[in-house]
């Protein structure tokens, strides 16, 4: 176990108490660093033109981008457990944009989102309807860059998939034997078996859409306006853009504070509807 613990100190809590102490500083990266306290923080809180705009957007895209991809992800994986032609090749086809480099995946969809020429805006105008800025619109674009998102989920795929393999085929034939349609068997059986799978890719997706930061990279820059202006950006920004590295560290802490909560809160309420196979709840 000890490879273990030394990668968990070296590479985890020691990075995070250097973060934490280089917040309590002025540091730009060049000077040498002066202590100031807490100064950043009440800074961030008080005077920060962005911060407040910037942790409604992260939020705002990350609930929409857990709820799709989980969504999408187990439909897909119900999909491709059935027994069709060349399933084997559509389970890769699905996973594939998981491991494609990101920035080329933005980039493609963008022409799919452009506002004139688009694929999709052209879709919109052979059915009757107005063109839609999908990433140039302030209303929009937190949408559509969660649309991607979703379309990015083949880990999720995969790991559903193996989830449902491992559900007993038995349940399923006692209930369709009773008479359960399915609907009631995926209600009743598949989700049940499957609670565990389920709160895995849940707090997965959560962690990693909390600190979503390449679409505002490679698409948005923060805009429209700062309806993109993830905080992962906004610490991008501060700390390689305006190089207040101490600032950009107390925004880290902010940013990993808000991941802490919502993981807290998702591991207190679990016990309430993750099944385990002896039949209590834990």
């Amino acid at each position: 176990m000890l490879p273990a613990f030394l990668g968990l100190i070296f590479l985890t809590y020691v990075p995070l108490l250097g973060v934490l102490g280089i917040s309590l500083t002025n540091w730009t990266g060049l000077a040498t660093p002066e202590f100031i306290g807490f100064d950043n923080y009440i800074k961030i809180f008080t005077t920060d033109p962005y911060i407040k705009d910037s942790i409604i957007a992260t939020i705002y895209f990350a609930i929409l981008s857990v709820i799709g991809s989980m969504i999408y992800s187990l439909f897909i994986a119900m999909l491709l457990n059935r027994k069709i032609p060349a399933r084997g090749f559509f389970r890769a086809v699905f996973y594939v944009p998981y491991v494609l480099p990101a920035v080329a995946i933005y980039v493609g969809w963008s022409w799919l989102y452009e506002a004139n020429f688009g694929f999709f805006n052209y879709l919109l105008s052979e059915v009757g309807l107005h063109k839609v800025l999908f990433i140039a619109d302030s209303s929009y674009v937190v949408p559509s860059l969660s649309l991607i998102s979703v379309w990015l989920a083949g880990n999720l795929i995969v790991i559903f998939l193996a989830g449902l393999q491992n559900v007993p085929i038995v349940y399923h034939e006692a209930a369709e034997m009773d008479g359960a349609n399915g609907w009631q068997r995926f209600l009743h059986i598949t989700l049940p078996s499957m609670s565990p799978i389920i709160f895995y890719n849940l707090l997965m997706s959560l962690i990693a859409n909390l600190q979503v930061v390449t679409p505002a990279l490679a698409l948005t820059n923060g805009g429209p306006g700062n309806a993109s202006r993830f905080m992962t950006y906004l610490m991008y920004d501060q700390a390689f853009v305006n190089y207040k590295l101490g600032y950009a560290c107390a925004t880290t802490f902010i940013i990993f504070a808000i991941l802490a909560a919502f993981t807290i809160v998702l591991f207190k309420t679990s016990n309430r509807w993750i099944y385990n196979e002896g039949g209590d709840d834990k």
